[in-house]
């Protein structure tokens, strides 16, 4: 399923409750001609991706150049994967304090207690100073969002798709071994490997995944093949993919097609 691996800033934190941060402790605040101070920039942006803004929240980051020109088709392709990080964030955060130096700036966000982090701690966001406002990010992953524009949350996302297709398929492989062993031999298609609860719907389900996936069983139900195909070519997959019962995974660009080696 496709999780955004690919973006940095939305990994980085799963916040506690709020505590507002002192203006007293925070002397470039609102300076020159009240620019939002970074803590607000921060708060701001898990606020709006918290309540599903994406639009809005990508603008105080240096993925602005990606979200703002993106069709309301494309956002919605995107949408799965953005849901998925805004319903790990907590309706508010609790901010500690921000340094600021020149034209960057880190403020630093409470960690909640969890197995990886025995104690509660703080860690940094990242921010810098660009066309007059503070944003979430760094100068080099900003050259890089800027030079692929539009196509770099598009791209990322195709890139994703395929990758989870390629892993779900060796599990595949697995799990049918599993099901045969349990069925006298014989394989089964996904709603027979879904049912038996070895696998999840959502794993296969083309709003999320942005592949169709299919099985097809001998007549015997001794042997299979696999594949799966872009549910829209070109936006959430370009690669089709097939695999027989050995785990040999071919792939090609067909346009979207079957796979038929």
């Amino acid at each position: 399923m496709f999780r955004f691996r690919f973006i940095p800033i939305l990994a980085v934190l799963i916040f506690t409750l709020s505590a507002p941060l002192d203006k007293a402790t925070s002397p470039h605040a609102f300076a020159q001609n009240a620019v939002r101070a970074p803590s607000d920039v921060v708060r701001e942006f898990y606020k709006a991706l918290r309540e599903k803004r994406f639009r809005e929240a990508f603008t105080l980051t240096i993925y602005k150049s990606a979200i703002e020109d993106l069709t309301a088709d494309e956002m919605e392709d995107l949408r799965p994967g953005f849901e998925e990080k805004a319903a790990e964030i907590p309706p508010a955060i609790e901010v500690v304090s921000e340094q600021i130096n020149a034209n960057t700036a880190m403020v630093f966000v409470r960690v909640p207690v969890t197995d990886s982090t025995p104690q509660v701690t703080s860690e940094p966001v990242n921010l810098i100073y660009s066309g007059g406002v503070w944003i979430i990010g760094s100068e080099p992953d900003l050259a890089a969002v800027k030079k692929a524009g539009r196509r770099y949350f598009l791209d990322a996302l195709i890139i994703e798709h395929e990758g989870d297709v390629e892993d779900l398929l060796k599990r595949l492989v697995l799990l049918e071994e599993i099901y045969s062993q349990q069925h006298g031999g014989s394989y089964g298609e996904f709603s027979a490997l879904i049912g038996a609860g070895m696998l999840s719907a959502d794993a296969i389900d083309p709003r999320l995944s942005g592949y169709n996936y299919h099985i097809t069983l001998a007549k015997d139900g001794k042997s299979y093949v696999a594949g799966a195909e872009p549910a829209r070519h070109g936006r959430t997959g370009k690669l089709s993919f097939w695999m027989d019962k050995t785990g040999l995974i071919k792939s090609s660009d067909t346009g979207g097609k079957p796979l038929k080696p």
